[in-house]
């Protein structure tokens, strides 16, 4: 017997009067297994219910769906989370390689771009659906989760199809109504902060998320515009911890993005980790200066492999001051 229930009322009496229905056919055996399927936000005194009217019997239990497993990896983690990859998806051959190479030291999150917001309408804006079956295809083939970007609700299907971690972008944070949409899927969502929003924005547009159900939520500073010009963005180190603390939310930092150069990834990543930042995502390219977007903050293969050990170091203790380039 299955029963399904949006958002759960432990209070509701059609919610208790059914559960305690079935623990009594439960019992007297009419049937042989129970599953409550529960969309949305299993809040604490839903478990408790449950747990009264079931967690005696030795076949009751809860499941943990697969996106809930793959979000308690940033929630539980034991080292820091890397995800790595190209800022788009630009072909067969490009993403095939990137996978081989992130398989063989072993970061299990591949991100790339399919739908690609560009300030110019004349950049390269991805390949699109094409590019997300690529991405999909090569990274499952090599067991590697895929981390990739959604501009609006048509492709939502799309990448609840093929990728495992649905990003909103800089330019979407504040657009509501995606978010109210993503909080009905069963995917973690990695929420990056805008481009000028404040701490307060940045987690109020992840309550739309929540309050439709799905609290997998990873935060990503990735840099805020300043009157800086030596960097892309400046990177808010100070936010990563505030965001940590009135979130609750795991935070993750994105130094590609917040430097805009290659040579800064290193000293950035690791001031960030140093912060508290539960990992870091990183662009990365087989040939950085062939790449269509965002060249000039890629780092080859071998320059990740660099950044990986320097970010082992940083673990152990052994961090000396990261040099630049």
């Amino acid at each position: 017997m299955i029963y399904h229930f949006e958002n759960a009322d432990p209070s509701g009496k059609e919610f208790l009067a059914v559960l305690e229905r079935n623990a009594i056919d439960f019992e007297q055996g009419v049937f042989d297994r129970t599953v409550v399927r529960i969309l949305g936000v299993i809040k604490p005194e839903v478990r408790e219910e449950l747990a009264k009217i079931y967690g005696r019997r030795s076949r009751a239990g809860t499941r943990l769906s697969p996106a809930k497993a793959l979000y308690s990896e940033f929630t539980h983690r034991t080292e820091p989370i890397i995800i790595a990859g190209p800022c788009s998806v630009e072909s067969e051959e490009q993403i095939a390689e990137t996978a081989i190479f992130l398989e063989s030291v072993g970061i299990r999150f591949m991100r790339g771009g399919a739908y690609k917001p560009r300030t110019s309408p004349d950049s390269f804006q991805g390949l699109g659906r094409s590019g997300l079956k690529l991405l999909s295809h090569h990274a499952r083939k090599h067991g590697l989760k895929v981390v990739s970007e959604v501009m609006d609700r048509s492709q939502i299907g799309d990448l609840l199809e093929h990728a495992d971690i649905i990003q909103v972008g800089s330019r979407n944070m504040f657009n509501y109504t995606l978010l109210t949409a993503l909080g009905s899927v069963d995917k973690p969502i990695l929420l990056k902060r805008g481009m000028a929003a404040t701490i307060d924005e940045w987690i109020s547009a992840s309550d739309y998320c929540r309050r439709g159900g799905n609290d997998a939520i990873i935060l990503c500073e990735r840099g805020i515009r300043t009157f800086e010009p030596k960097t892309r963005n400046t990177l808010d180190i100070s936010a990563i911890c505030i965001a940590k603390k009135l979130s609750g939310y795991p935070v993750i930092a994105d130094p590609s993005h917040a430097t805009g150069d290659a040579d800064l990834v290193l000293p950035v990543a690791l001031a960030a980790l140093s912060a508290g930042a539960d990992g870091v995502m990183i662009e990365i390219h087989p040939k950085p200066e062939q790449a269509l977007s965002d060249r000039e903050q890629a780092l080859s293969f071998s320059q990740f492999e660099h950044v990986l050990r320097k970010i082992a170091d940083h673990r152990l203790g052994r961090t000396q001051s990261p040099e630049m380039g």
